[in-house]
């Protein structure tokens, strides 16, 4: 199941599956998110909750307890509800249950709210902690942004100017290992060989947004001011790259295991409420 919202400039669709943005088109049916093809990668833009990345064993520990959680979690797979809906917005419930208490043994509510305003996709992430106790998550987004032209015909330009450190990822955990991505004024030219051991992973940034140019002209804007973290990534030889906005990532190789001590990880107050909220402006 599909819902839609627009506005006179765009219209986006989601799927109640994952409360996953499926589609991101202007007023001229061109389409800026990825159509999904399996043969390369078969998602378009799943929430990544109550993780971001890869367990070390795919375990953590939570009270001297061991359970498991896939790669980025379990809120991408289940079913959300739409609880509300307008013109130009729509948010979308997940709350926890018998089958989520299983792998992560907190009560939450996860709500995503999408609003489109003039030529923005503003999407919000709100994390309700209903238990008497502190509650450890990440939360995380995975937009893959179509880039119909040649790979190289793209480029990102970064907001400021900084040291563009990343930390690179060995059997999908953090290792180590660093290495500074060359800008020429902000701008990083793109190409398959940039993802050949996997995706960016940015622990912190100065910059708030990231301009994706398309033959050196603006094509989008992912702003992420509220997100510490960033990740980047494609598939080889697939027409898109993702930009994602992260509280959280992998574990490191040395990682206890409990939960509470991951790096990266948000502890959120008993019965407490989190907010926090990117964008995509196309341009």
């Amino acid at each position: 199941m599909t819902t839609t919202i627009s506005n006179s400039i765009l219209t986006a669709s989601i799927k109640h599956a994952g409360a996953e943005l499926s589609s991101l088109k202007n007023n001229d049916s061109k389409e800026y998110i990825w159509e999904g093809n399996p043969n390369f990668w078969g998602k378009h833009s799943p929430i990544l909750f109550p993780i971001v990345g890869t367990l070390k064993n795919n375990t953590y520990e939570v009270n001297g307890k061991e359970y498991q959680l896939p790669r980025h979690g379990f809120a991408r797979d289940m079913e959300f509800q739409l609880i509300e809906k307008t013109g130009n917005s729509a948010v979308f419930s997940l709350e926890s249950n018998e089958e989520t208490l299983k792998k992560y043994p907190f009560e939450f509510e996860l709500q995503l709210i999408y609003t489109i305003e003039g030529t923005s996709l503003n999407i919000e992430y709100i994390v309700i902690n209903k238990n008497d106790e502190k509650m450890p998550f990440s939360i995380g987004a995975h937009p893959a942004i179509a880039l119909p032209e040649s790979f190289e015909s793209y480029s990102f330009k970064f907001e400021k100017e900084e040291s563009l450190k990343f930390n690179l990822l060995e059997n999908d955990l953090i290792s180590n290992k660093t290495e500074t991505l060359k800008t020429t004024n902000n701008v990083v030219p793109l190409n398959y060989k940039l993802f050949e051991n996997d995706a960016l992973v940015f622990k912190t940034l100065e910059s708030n947004s990231l301009t994706i140019l398309e033959n050196s002209k603006p094509y989008l804007e992912v702003d992420f001011e509220d997100f510490p973290s960033l990740g980047i990534w494609t598939k080889d030889q697939a027409h898109f790259v993702c930009i994602e906005p992260w509280f959280g990532y992998s574990d490191t190789s040395n990682n206890s295991g409990n939960l509470f001590e991951k790096e990266g990880i948000l502890i959120l107050e008993a019965d407490q409420t989190f907010y926090s909220q990117f964008s995509l402006k196309i341009l």
